[in-house]
């Protein structure tokens, strides 16, 4: 009798898929058997409720197949089936710890699919799975349900904005991180809402405000995951953008190609249709607005409250459980703040100081964070003392070249964001490290040099200060910069526009005949209005028999014949009006590269054009032999990039050439006390590679009796063969070389 029953239940459950189809096609037909399935699924769902951990293998696989075909079907009898989602929804939450993990995963997938029939919104799944996600033990269930969780977010959010159910979720992430700053939960927060702002998601300064506060959390999991997103969630995102763009390049000319030559079928027509509309969504997507994606440290509400919370809560709290590369990522985070918003916290500094010595592990890493700490509102009596420590730790005859290189690029990146932290005696004893025969301190002291040639050359000595710097002292153009001024605002690369202007006028200009120097006609017009402003207000001040004198000039009354002495020009006076001139020649230079932004407004196309001679100066300052800073620009890195502690070290270029660790170690190990020079080993390296050696290495190894004869020869020569000789020589420069390879 059981046995006959059990062949009836598989029989049953091998027409499911059968009878799912029929259903799909024509429900009302077939709505008297779909009412004894769901009696079925009934029944077995009442004996697996009153006792899930008793239940049968037998009966957890029939009640997995009904739920499976019943979902799929659920469309098509709403009425019917009202109760279902909630159904699953109580066996999932009541009974998630004991369920069998097939049919656990079945059940998840059912409501996802009721989701996507409608049958449930989104606020109520996610308020189903995220607190199971929370909370089970089972590594398996939770990534499924994050990944579940993530994909409603994704599709509920991929028309429009769903900012109703972003706000719902945000709030219960927010609620989540800050009810109990102890538990690890928290980090269930942090990784959805970092997968989000990836993702382009989640954008807004609600989610930033969670991952603040994951910050500030007690938990170091929890602390670590918020630090960690504000360092480089941004670019996470930046990378996802670049490879989504890169994903849906599709040649449509290739697929319609191959569709003309090859075999016509449905599929490929497909695949043709595909690509086309994939064509059309990302020609729509060009032709949309671009998204304002600021910065998640821009978007903070009050960055110096939580600089300050985050350095006095885990850096300078001696009770914090944080390891020093935990602690690393912290300081990190608080000098990236205090350097982007220029903010102030005065026991920053003196937080450096034990930390500022060789011995110290990751001292790069605490020399990278003062370095973006430091920025023109710092008072320079706070980094002084700082800077002299390094320069006596790090920087000294005695010191490694290696240490030498970070403490001098050390000093050089605080400098240049506070030129005012350096005195005149300490920069005249670092700059004559440019003299170092070690090429990184060599490089590193001469980037000091070059900095203040910029922003201080008054400090530097005579023979230091280069020409441009000198010329700019004696004209003036280059002043001693004040603590707390500011310079004033600009359109970065304005004058590669003006100068291409002038440029394109004087090729019209060449074209119609005229001087090169003639000016338009919309020019012309302005200054002839100018000029007539300026006669009309001269005539106006000078007119009646007033006579303008000069105030400030002394005259000097005196009796004696030596007038004419007196009268001329003493050579102070002449070097005075010199320098004036110079002066007044630099301002009206300065006056007429502004020019273009204040009497003109910018066009579209000028505005592109602005753009691209940007991006073309930017790629020429990439090229050797160019320089790579216009003057008065300290430095090329952007506000917003993080000084890492490998640009610190200095450059990994000089050190291609030494032997690297592991070659050392083998070279000890085999007992060889020989020193190799930097071309034996590049010639070891190129063999190794299976590379050739020039023609002029090859002519050195050759045995010197095979070259005696060609030397003799030389030393005969006559005056006539010598000749013909240097004759061919320049025949053949002149074709080419041998082979002729520019013709004749």
């Amino acid at each position: 009798m059981v046995k006959r029953k059990i062949g009836a239940l598989e029989k049953v459950e091998a027409d499911l898929p059968n009878l799912q189809h029929k259903i799909r096609r024509d429900p009302k037909s077939y709505i008297e058997d779909f009412r004894a399935q769901h009696y079925q699924y009934e029944s077995h769902r009442e004996i697996f409720m009153a006792a899930p951990s008793a239940a049968t293998d037998t009966g957890v696989i029939s009640l997995r197949d009904l739920i499976d075909f019943i979902s799929h079907v659920a469309d098509c009898y709403p009425e019917i089936l009202k109760d279902f989602p909630q159904q699953l929804i109580d066996m999932l939450m009541q009974h998630h710890l004991v369920l069998e993990p097939e049919l656990r995963e079945k059940i998840v997938g059912s409501l996802m699919l009721l989701r996507k029939k409608e049958l449930i919104d989104s606020a109520r799944l996610l308020h189903t799975l995220f607190p199971i996600l929370i909370s089970t033990p089972s590594k398996t269930l939770r990534a499924l349900l994050f990944q579940k969780i993530l994909s409603e977010l994704r599709s509920a959010n991929s028309k429009t904005i769903n900012h109703k159910l972003n706000r719902t979720m945000q709030t219960v992430l927010f609620n989540l991180v800050t009810s109990d700053r102890t538990s690890s939960k928290g980090v269930w927060a942090i990784k959805l809402t970092r997968e989000l702002w990836k993702r382009q998601i989640w954008t807004d300064a609600k989610a930033v405000e969670i991952m603040k506060e994951a910050s500030l959390s007690e938990h170091e999991k929890v602390i670590v995951g918020g630090v960690r997103f504000f360092l480089g969630g941004d670019k996470e995102r930046e990378e996802m953008e670049d490879e989504s763009s890169d994903d849906d390049a599709v040649d449509v000319g290739r697929v319609r190609h191959q569709l003309g030559i090859n075999k016509k079928t449905k599929k490929k027509a497909r695949v043709a249709q595909k690509a086309i509309a994939t064509v059309k969504k990302k020609e729509r997507k060009k032709n949309q607005p671009h998204p304002l994606n600021f910065s998640a440290l821009h978007l903070l509400h009050d960055p110096q409250g939580f600089a300050e919370s985050l350095f006095s809560k885990h850096l300078q709290n001696t009770k914090a459980k944080l390891n020093l590369e935990q602690k690393l990522f912290v300081l990190q985070l608080v000098s990236r703040l205090v350097g982007l918003h220029q903010l102030h916290i005065m026991p920053l500094y003196s937080y450096f100081q034990k930390y500022l010595t060789p011995r110290q592990p990751s001292v790069t890493s605490f020399l990278a964070s003062l370095a973006q700490a430091s920025h023109e509102l710092v008072p320079p009596d706070v980094l002084e003392p700082l800077i002299q420590k390094i320069a006596n730790e790090f920087v000294s005859e005695a010191s490694a070249a290696e240490v030498a290189t970070a403490g001098m690029n050390a000093i050089r990146e605080v400098c240049a964001r506070q030129p005012l932290a350096m005195n005149e005696a300490l920069l005249q004893d670092l700059v004559m490290y440019k003299k170092s025969k070690d090429k990184g301190v060599m490089m590193a002291a001469k980037g000091l040099l070059s900095l203040y040639r910029d922003v201080g050359a008054q400090m530097l000595k005579r023979r230091d200060r280069g020409k441009d710097a000198s010329m700019g002292l004696r004209s003036g153009e280059k002043e001693e910069k004040r603590f707390g001024q500011q310079e004033l605002g600009g359109i970065e690369g304005l004058e590669l526009l003006e100068k291409w202007k002038e440029e394109e006028r004087r090729k019209k200009n060449l074209e119609k005949g005229l001087p090169s120097d003639a000016e338009d006609d919309e020019e012309e017009d302005e200054d002839n209005w100018a000029a007539w402003n300026v006669e009309d207000d001269e005539d106006s001040d000078d007119s009646g028999d007033w006579i303008n004198v000069q105030s400030d000039v002394e005259i000097d009354l005196s009796d004696s014949d030596d007038d004419n002495d007196k009268a001329r020009p003493s050579k102070k006076a002449k070097q005075d009006g010199d320098e004036t001139k110079k002066k007044a020649d630099a301002e009206q230079e300065q006056q007429k590269l502004s020019t273009l932004a204040t009497t003109r407004i910018l066009t579209p196309a000028d505005l592109a054009k602005l753009a691209e001679l940007r991006a073309q100066a930017s790629v020429e300052s990439l090229m050797p032999g160019a320089k790579s800073r216009r003057p008065g620009q300290t430095t090329t890195r952007h506000a917003d990039d993080p000084l890492t502690a490998e640009e610190i070290e200095g450059l990994a270029a000089l050190s291609a050439g030494k032997a690297t660790r592991e070659e050392r170690i083998a070279h000890a190990r085999e007992g060889k006390t020989e020193h190799k020079s930097k071309e034996a080993r590049r010639k070891e390296r190129k063999q190794e590679q299976g590379k050739s050696t020039t023609n002029r290495e090859k002519a050195r190894k050759k045995n010197f009796l095979m070259t005696l004869g060609k030397a003799k020869s030389k030393n005969k020569r006559s005056l006539i063969e010598t000749r013909a000789v240097l004759k061919a020589h320049h025949d053949r420069q002149k074709r080419g070389g041998k082979r002729g390879n520019m013709g004749m």
